[in-house]
């Protein structure tokens, strides 16, 4: 049986293989969903409590797949060949049995939302499978990512109102091209690499330079989809502050990454990010509160 102490030390290895800090990138667009439902349909702690497991359980079901699909290129990569799959900290079946569990925890706390949620969760689960091999034949890929990501904000709206809106399906493609146009950043960092090994990226495509001219196009769209839904939801003042610091932290996140100098990319696509998603979520929280 594991001591307490190696079984700590294997859940934050787990832990890193999957990131979980990225959970700070889609769960706060989740919880501003369930803000903005809560204009118009009531929210119990009990609804509350099963869409963070199910956002728990597709993220972490999720990149687990990422994760062994991308093995072999992560051993590959000097930027990736030290995480816990590749360098045999975790094995293919601890991962495998991890990806299962958690992908099963997502379904149950469907089931538990309500029919429609449950209904779609294997679609959900198939969507953002998909996105593990988008690489390998589109330079699209960043956009799957953000499809996967985007379904975060629609899924938590559903769970609380049973129905399809417009404001969740604006909020999704927000959410879509913020970290769609993120990713091409970061995937700069791999220009070389995917070149060599055949991957699909716009940077690959176009070249670094365009790449992040493409990029801030995209982010254009972000910002423009959080203004259109000021209008859709009928949102104030306070709403208004928050996007004016939400479209200054992404000119920031440009204005520190250039063809020249990629120094910053992680700090660009990991600090500026929560940054946008926690903050974007405070602000929306104040303004229904105020």
């Amino acid at each position: 049986m594991m001591n307490p102490k190696a079984l700590i030390d294997k859940l934050i290895t787990y832990g890193r293989m999957i990131k979980f800090s990225h959970t700070l990138f889609a769960l706060p667009f989740a919880l501003s969903s369930v803000v903005f439902a809560s204009l118009h349909y009531r929210v119990t702690a009990e609804k509350l409590f099963w869409i963070l497991v199910a956002m728990v359980g597709a993220r972490s079901s999720a990149m687990g797949f990422n994760r062994v699909v991308d093995k072999k290129f992560d051993a590959l990569n000097p930027r990736t060949k030290n995480r816990e799959l590749p360098s045999g900290k975790i094995t293919t079946f601890e991962a495998i049995v991890f990806i299962i569990f958690f992908s099963a925890l997502f379904v149950y706390a469907s089931y538990k939302l309500n029919k429609l949620c449950f209904y779609l969760s294997p679609v959900a689960l198939a969507v953002v499978f998909f996105y593990s091999f988008t690489k390998r034949f589109t330079w699209f890929s960043h956009l799957f990512l953000g499809v996967s990501l985007g379904l975060a904000p629609v899924g938590a709206w559903l769970a609380i109102a049973g129905r399809f809106d417009l404001a969740p399906i604006v909020l999704g493609f927000a959410v879509l091209t913020w970290i769609s146009a993120s990713d091409i950043i970061y995937a700069c960092q791999d220009y070389e690499f995917d070149l060599k090994h055949g991957l699909y990226s716009i940077p690959q495509k176009f070249g670094i330079e365009k790449a992040l001219k493409i990029s801030s196009t995209i982010h254009l769209l972000t910002f423009l989809s959080f203004v259109a839904l000021k209008y859709i939801l009928n949102l104030g003042t306070i709403y208004t502050i928050g996007l004016i610091l939400i479209g200054v932290l992404l000119i920031y996140q440009h204005k520190i990454v250039s063809a020249n100098d990629l120094s910053k990319v992680n700090f660009a696509f990991n600090n500026i990010n929560s940054l946008v998603s926690t903050g974007y979520f405070v602000f929306v929280s104040l303004e229904v509160m105020f």
